[in-house]
């Protein structure tokens, strides 16, 4: 199994670090003809998703990344990961991949000085630790997305199909759980 991970700007080391200790294969995204490379998944971290929009866009690698997500790759989006996923944004004007049919709201914790850790529940796994940094959450969902965690009362982890979405970071903790379901939606795809 290999991971591409997006690396134009945002925490790509740590998402790379998580896959190394799980001992998982994985090559950064920097150029268009970093996509040609095979990989079986793509990570798309946080940062500021405004930088990495316009950095898909002018790279020409937008419509590119849309249409592997579209023809099945599986893609785990974190922070402004699941911004760049979000078919819709409120009040924002960040160009997005578009392929997971949801609304998210840009900054909806507040500042960096809103940033916070809090315990929650991910699916199945039972109880994680989530690290929110001028987090998104999701407003609303569309028919066959299904909501893996919600943190006082707001959506904070979706998935649809081979895409799979969090507000918060879990690059950030020691608990790896939310990457092995990511490997696990790609190991399902490429059986």
């Amino acid at each position: 199994m290999i991971i591409g991970v997006l690396a134009l700007q945002g925490a790509f080391i740590e998402h790379e670090a998580v896959l190394k200790r799980l001992h998982v294969e994985c090559f950064e995204i920097r150029k268009p003809s970093d996509l040609d490379r095979r990989m079986d998944g793509l990570i798309i971290p946080g940062g500021e998703s405004t930088v990495i929009g316009k950095l898909l866009v002018d790279m020409d690698m937008m419509n590119r990344i849309r249409k592997m997500i579209l023809d099945g790759m599986p893609v785990f989006g974190t922070c402004a990961g699941m911004i760049l996923l979000a078919r819709n944004i409120v009040d924002g004007t960040v160009g997005s991949i578009g392929t997971m049919p949801v609304t998210v709201r840009r900054n909806a914790y507040g500042r960096q000085l809103g940033s916070f850790s809090a315990d929650g529940s991910f699916g199945d796994l039972g109880g994680i630790q989530m690290r929110f940094i001028r987090a998104p959450y999701v407003d609303s969902v569309d028919k066959g997305v299904e909501i893996l965690s919600v943190h006082e009362g707001k959506i904070v982890a979706v998935r649809y199909g081979n895409q799979l979405a969090t507000a918060f970071h879990p690059e950030l903790t020691d608990d790896d759980r939310v990457h092995r379901y990511f490997l696990s939606i790609v190991e399902s795809s490429t059986c």
